[in-house]
């Protein structure tokens, strides 16, 4: 009796709607799209959504510098991240806004639900005020030394040093960056979300595998420090959603960002008759949510996120995959280097699918940094996709095309190592399941190694010279049939080319275990070039372009 399709909802971490994608952006929403297509590939209802975070200061000072409305700004950028996106072959099931109805109402809605409880506190504070500039200052508008390690030029919220959290007024030494002078400090009201109310309910959380260990140590290290209170709004002027019954307070960016994820979710289910919102987001939902993001919002979606939707009574996420940063020949991207590249410069000079396989080769489970060494870069794809892999369907297709008019083989000339490459599919299906993509990748090119071992040793090349017509067909059938096999484990990492060889094969595979059924005595189609070997040239070219466009 089959077992029935688990229901997923996967998401991203929404990219800020203020500047174009690059290649460490993409690192996650490969990762996310790698695994919701092998979770859609093995027979799951999986849902991929996003959305642009569309509010915060960022925008709004964009904006006015651009003499546009904030409201093109955002609504231009989520546009062109569509399109980068959509050219990685990223396939999103939805991609929202967070400056959208939906994401005001479900957002007003849960601040009207945490206030009825108290758990929303009024309090009059002291914030930094940038005088030239006539405004409050965000975290982020503030640098200074780190009040814990020390470390000079840190934000006003947190050391990249240490580590550290800490309060704008902790800042030793504050600038503005916005123009570069001393802050004076001005009284305002704001409003706080009690978040220490919920430690008992998050620590049983975070017990329950909803982080990984080395998330959990950190959170640990949090609780020990004890939960603060969370200040939710922010004083005009501001591009946000303005907090009800107020006249100059707004909804802080990282308080509707999250919800921006339900918001997307809604947009979907009012657009489709079979989705009901509260099957995944209420309370007593049995569908799996599930968050992939970077390291350095860790804070926000394992205690403030999963807090808020506790206190508004919806559910909390299943797990929070958090992942490392991207460094690019073992150094942080660099503009003066020209190794910070847009997805779209990339695009430019480079094809998608070798980016997500390389970043497949390096992605684990863990929040390591993965390095982008552009050197290994072009001889990795050379060596695995084009020499290894494509190689093996070359090999064989003239063959079948030239001596048989395409037809394939009764039969398998050597049906056990079929047999091998089929089982090392339930290995590679928890490679996949699990985020260990490097070890899934591994184990997929051993089995490489062993169909061109195969192809060598039958060497059909000789045999037709020989008149062994027979075996060439067999040879050859067997070939493309462990081929296929390994184009059905590359499928999520490689969807464009997953297309072409169903188009060459002329079958489609729908299922992962599709593997398990040859294809024999068909007729498959002409073979075409599925990928060109990269050109050290083109990533010199692409080098040259970022340099121009910083």
């Amino acid at each position: 009796m089959s077992q029935s399709p688990r229901k997923l909802l996967v998401t991203s971490a929404l990219p800020y709607a203020n500047g174009p994608i690059h290649i460490g952006h993409l690192v996650e929403y490969l990762q996310t799209d790698i695994w919701v297509r092998f979770q859609k590939l093995t027979g799951q209802d999986c849902l991929y959504i996003c959305a642009s975070d569309a509010h915060g200061t960022p925008i709004m000072l964009r904006a006015r510098q651009e003499n546009i409305d904030p409201e093109i700004l955002v609504e231009n950028f989520r546009h062109e991240h569509q399109k980068d996106f959509a050219d990685f072959h990223i396939a999103f099931d939805n991609y929202h806004s967070t400056h959208s109805e939906e994401n005001r109402e479900l957002v007003e809605d849960i601040f009207a639900k945490l206030d009825s409880k108290n758990l929303i506190e009024r309090r009059t504070i002291e914030q930094a005020y940038d005088e030239s500039a006539g405004m409050f200052l965000p975290d982020r508008f503030l640098k200074g030394t780190c009040p814990k390690c020390g470390a000079r030029d840190q934000y006003g919220d947190n050391c990249e040093a240490c580590g550290a959290t800490y309060s704008t007024s902790e800042l030793v030494d504050p600038r503005s960056i916005l123009s570069d002078t001393a802050p004076v400090l001005r009284e305002s009201e704001h409003l706080f979300f009690r978040l220490g109310e919920f430690e008992p309910m998050l620590r049983d959380w975070i017990q329950g595998d909803a982080v990984d260990d080395s998330v959990g140590r950190k959170l640990q290290e949090w609780f020990d420090a004890g939960l603060q209170d969370w200040d939710i709004s922010r004083d005009a002027p501001y591009f946000g959603f303005r907090i009800p019954g107020t006249d100059n307070k707004y909804f802080y960016v990282w308080l509707d960002a999250p919800v921006g994820y339900m918001a997307s979710f809604k947009n979907l289910c009012q657009r489709r008759d079979d989705l009901l919102f509260d099957d995944y987001f209420g309370a007593d939902s049995e569908a799996e949510l599930y968050h992939f993001i970077g390291k350095d919002i860790v804070y926000f979606h394992t205690l403030f996120w999963p807090a808020v939707l506790e206190g508004a009574g919806y559910r909390k996420p299943t797990q929070v995959f958090a992942h490392g940063f991207l460094t690019v020949n073992g150094q942080k991207m660099s503009k003066s280097r020209g190794t910070f590249v847009s997805a779209r410069c990339y695009l430019n000079n480079l094809n998608a699918e070798c980016l997500r396989y390389y970043y497949a080769v390096k992605l684990s489970a863990g929040i390591e940094d993965i390095d982008l060494n552009l050197e290994d870069f072009v001889a990795r794809v050379n060596s695995d996709l084009v020499g290894k892999l494509v190689n093996i369907a070359s090999r064989c297709a003239g063959f079948i095309d030239k001596g048989f008019e395409g037809q394939l083989a009764d039969t398998l000339e050597r049906p056990e190592l079929y047999d091998e490459f089929v089982a090392a599919g339930d290995v590679i299906a928890k490679r996949y399941n699990d985020r260990n993509y490097s070890h899934a990748v591994r184990e997929i090119m051993a089995l490489a190694d062993l169909a061109n071992q195969y192809i060598d040793e039958r060497k059909p090349w000789v045999l037709a010279k020989e008149g062994k017509t027979t075996e060439v067909q067999a040879t050859c059938t067997q070939g493309l049939n462990l081929f296929r096999v390994l184009m059905t484990y590359l499928t999520p990492v490689l969807p464009e080319m997953a297309a072409k060889v169903a188009e060459f094969l002329q079958v489609e595979t729908r299922h992962w275990d599709d593997r398990r059924t040859p294809l024999l005595g068909c007729r498959i189609g002409k073979f075409a070039p599925l990928l060109q070997r990269i050109d050290p040239k083109q990533v010199d070219n692409m080098i040259a372009q970022s340099l121009e466009g910083s």
